[in-house]
């Protein structure tokens, strides 16, 4: 009787383990498809721009009236346009093969690649000199660098603006530790960005505020780093 009982316990346990794998699996739930397309019911563009006649209520908002400085007169050394090799200036000035500084209602030409071997004013007259838009405004970590002697009107300048803003070139660079450093020992904070949008920042900047406050330094966009 024993070994009855024994024989039928080895008998179901081998069943069980010769169960086939397909009885244990997860039954598959059908995933519902949609063929309808999203913007079935989505409003169709107009074909036409024309809004009618110009409103008459008075409750309208006049944006004009909203800008604050719409009544101010930009700055004389407002920068109007940006060239590859310079800048036009709101009072009719142009500068070429040059950066440009903006100090204090003031305009300089501004070359900060020069280092003290090199020769400087003499390209425009066929000469020998090197003042051109060649060398280099990056330090071997590739940060914007430029010895102390290029800020030297910012050193003499009083009182010395807030703010100043400087275009790196065509594309933002970050600036090195030691020329923020430098620059905010003068008491002045820095704005970094290329120099299209640091010449328009200026230009708001500099009309809401008084150019005695904020200056700019700006790389030609035109600039290409010498190897």
């Amino acid at each position: 009787m024993e070994r009855s009982i024994r024989l039928c316990c080895a008998r179901a346990f081998s069943a069980c383990r010769t169960l086939p794998a397909r009885s244990y699996r997860t039954p598959h739930i059908p995933r519902h498809l949609h063929t309808s397309p999203v913007s079935a019911f989505a409003s169709k563009p107009p074909k036409s721009r024309d809004r009618g006649p110009k409103s008459d209520e008075d409750t309208q908002t006049d944006f004009a009236a909203l800008d604050v400085l719409r009544n101010t007169a930009a700055p004389a050394t407002a920068v109007e346009m940006c060239t590859d090799t310079g800048f036009a200036l709101n009072n009719a000035m142009r500068v070429s093969n040059s950066g440009l500084l903006l100090v204090g209602g003031e305009a300089f030409e501004w070359r900060p690649w020069l280092r003290e071997h090199r020769k400087e004013g003499t390209v425009g007259e066929s000469g020998l000199g090197e003042d051109g838009l060649t060398g280099r405004l990056l330090n071997a970590k590739r940060q914007w660098d430029v010895p102390n002697e290029a800020w030297g009107v910012l050193e003499l300048v009083y009182p010395k603006p807030d703010l100043l803003i400087i275009g790196t070139g065509p594309r933002v660079v970050p600036i090195s530790p030691a020329v923020r450093r430098y620059l905010n020992d003068l008491g002045i904070r820095l704005e970094i960005q290329d120099t299209r949008n640091a010449a328009a920042q200026f230009n708001l900047l500099a009309t809401e505020r008084g150019t005695s406050q904020v200056a700019a330094a700006l790389v030609p966009v035109g600039w290409r780093e010498s190897r």
